[in-house]
């Protein structure tokens, strides 16, 4: 077939302006020969040195596990498009009429991402004072330990001992893009630390507390595996915490019940600070019932607040959005 001859040197550049030419022929592996490099194209391309060459044809490996799952017709438009991973584990939302084929889900995931090592169900909601799931092993290694990378940071925690969802990465960065250098943070639900230590690289302090003993004790070894020296964990309810110390950014990541803790997390920003507020809002009014607990809470204080900032985070359930709202305390 058709190819295009360059040095070795020049090969990346070559390779890119083929792309942007649209010319570069797909399914093909690169030839080397020597000190050079032979590309295959779909049509002569000027400015380059073209000779006829044989290429071999690379196997296409499939994209998504639903390309090589066997499945009864029925049931395949049940299969779900996403599941989440968290280092080298998979967890996958199963409608009960997939269960039955749960091992072979849990294979086919296996085969097409090559890096996840061990695939889980989810077989509960998040629950209990820890906000943790029951999970129904599938396929792969019986483990539930695992290390996550996520924004430059690594986490090692136990999926089946934490809370933890690598669906906040995003906005995760986005809290890190706002904190300022000098600044002290408390972070009142911290899990294994996803927050308090991504957001250790800019800030002072980072005060980070849980009342989970797994969660705390993956925060601590967090805090070693990215020298996060700044950050202070604290085993123990928020609520016997707040007010003890003073942050200028408060982080509220309990979005189901973060409206009860609104006070302590008011008595514990100073004059002028931050909250960063979770919860969850229908479809139609994503943000006013919080509004209204927020300025009521502020009220019974005898403080004031300023809205900065709301957006949806993620969509949580048909017609319901996991959303953010940051607001100022003036005091």
């Amino acid at each position: 077939m058709l190819a295009v001859k360059v040095p070795k040197r020049e090969a990346e550049n070559a390779r890119r302006k083929l792309i942007e030419l649209g010319v570069l022929a797909r399914g093909y592996a690169v030839r080397r020969e020597g000190e050079s490099v032979l590309f295959p194209v779909t049509e002569p391309v000027e400015g380059f040195e073209l000779l006829e060459a044989d290429f071999e044809r690379l196997e296409r490996r499939p994209h998504s596990y639903r390309e090589v799952i066997e499945v009864p017709d029925e049931v395949r438009p049940l299969l779900p498009n996403s599941f989440d991973i968290i280092g080298e584990i998979a967890i996958i939302e199963l409608p009960e009429e997939l269960m039955p084929y749960g091992k072979a889900i849990g294979e086919a995931i296996l085969r097409v991402h090559r890096h996840i090592k061990a695939v889980f169900a989810k077989g509960s909601k998040v629950s209990g004072e820890y906000r943790v799931r029951e999970l129904i092993h599938l396929a792969g290694e019986k483990r539930t330990e695992t290390l996550h990378r996520e924004n430059g940071i690594r986490l090692k925690l136990d999926v089946a001992k934490v809370y933890f969802s690598p669906r906040l990465a995003t906005e995760r960065m986005r809290i890190f893009k706002k904190t300022r250098p000098g600044e002290v943070v408390f972070d009142m639900f911290a899990g294994v630390g996803p927050y308090a230590v991504l957001l250790a690289k800019r800030a002072k302090l980072v005060f980070a507390c849980d009342i989970n003993p797994w969660a705390i004790r993956y925060l601590e070894e967090n805090t070693r595996l990215n020298r996060a020296n700044n950050v202070v964990p604290i085993l123990g309810d928020v609520r016997e915490v707040a007010g003890r110390l003073k942050a200028d950014r408060v982080i509220m990541n309990l979005p189901k019940f973060t409206d009860r803790f609104l006070k302590e997390a008011m008595l514990s920003v100073k004059d002028g600070g931050i909250i960063h507020y979770y919860g969850f809002g229908p479809e139609e009014d994503l943000y006013s019932e919080h509004e209204a607990k927020i300025k009521t809470i502020a009220r019974e204080l005898g403080f004031t607040v300023e809205f900065l900032e709301e957006r949806k985070v993620r969509p949580y359930a048909p017609r319901q959005f996991n959303i953010a709202i940051d607001f100022r305390v003036l005091k």
